[in-house]
């Protein structure tokens, strides 16, 4: 599967951070909870240098929850704060600001010093495009600050976003790398919608999701199709358009139709909680710049 990535406007998104990281006093990063290790820009930490840093595993309720306590320690026991996350149900939104304020505290109290009183704190949110950056601003903000929608590319210039007189988001296009080193990753963002479908056969792309689901949740797909696994994936894909009534004509499987049912399946958790990747996949040769 060949990937093209990386348009212009994501260079210039990368400018955009480095240049407002001066006024920037800790950053949130926003993960996909079900993706951890792909949704994860690689590029961040050298962008950000020594900026605290908060990861936010986002989207959390379609995530499976004992896989995301593991994610949660396996931070912990690397120095870094973590909180799962969901902006939709407003799941731990209200425990950020605390997390914030803790782990500033000594910059707060060296400010409070030298007499700066009253001055917000600043936070980058940053994210892959569809990680629910602009979700996450508008339900933390209580209020319609950023544009949002399910498609990758949403957010196209920076803005900043007043939450009150204490604390302050900048938001920022979502920025992908140059180049996907991995198949896995590029096959992991595609799943849940962080590349756009344009450049992407999405019948291809639900034959891979099915030669990684069925081996770690392969009673999920029984469950919810009534069929029974078999080897042959682009087989089971035809099976599963049966069931779901995607014959047409000549008593042909419309395997385009059947892919989007599949993959959309996935994508609002009717296959259930869903993580594909854990922390013991870091030591299965994939891994995480921290």
């Amino acid at each position: 599967m060949n990937i093209q990535w990386y348009p212009g406007h994501m260079v210039k998104t990368k400018k955009l951070i480095t240049d407002s990281l001066k006024l920037i006093d800790v950053v949130l990063e926003l993960l996909d909870a079900r993706i951890p290790i792909s949704s994860k820009n690689p590029d961040v930490d050298s962008i950000i240098k020594n900026k605290p840093k908060i990861v936010l595993l986002n989207k959390s309720e379609l995530a499976d929850p004992l896989i995301t306590k593991e994610w949660i320690a396996y931070y912990k026991s690397n120095g870094i704060a973590a909180l799962d996350i969901d902006c939709i149900s407003g799941k731990n939104i209200n425990k950020i600001y605390p997390l914030i304020k803790e782990i500033l505290k000594d910059k707060i109290e060296r400010s409070q010093q030298r007499g700066i009183i009253g001055r917000p704190i600043r936070a980058l949110v940053l994210g892959i495009p569809n990680v629910g950056k602009s979700t996450f601003i508008n339900k933390i903000a209580k209020k319609s600050s950023a544009q949002t929608g399910d498609r990758p590319g949403v957010t196209k210039n920076k803005q900043w976003i007043k939450v009150n007189k204490e604390f302050e988001l900048l938001d920022t296009p979502g920025i992908l790398w140059p180049k996907f080193d991995d198949e896995t990753v590029a096959l992991h963002l595609a799943y849940v919608k962080a590349i756009k479908e344009e450049i992407l056969d999405i019948v291809e792309l639900s034959i891979n999701f099915l030669n990684e689901i069925k081996v770690i949740m392969p009673r999920t797909l029984e469950e919810r199709y009534k069929i029974k696994i078999i080897d042959d994936s682009h087989e089971l894909l035809v099976e599963i358009g049966k069931k779901r009534g995607c014959v047409i004509s000549g008593g042909e499987v419309d395997l385009y139709r059947t892919a989007n049912i599949l993959l959309e399946d996935f994508r609002t958790a009717k296959l259930g909680r869903i993580s594909l990747e854990a922390p013991r996949d870091l030591m299965d040769g994939v891994e995480v710049d921290e």
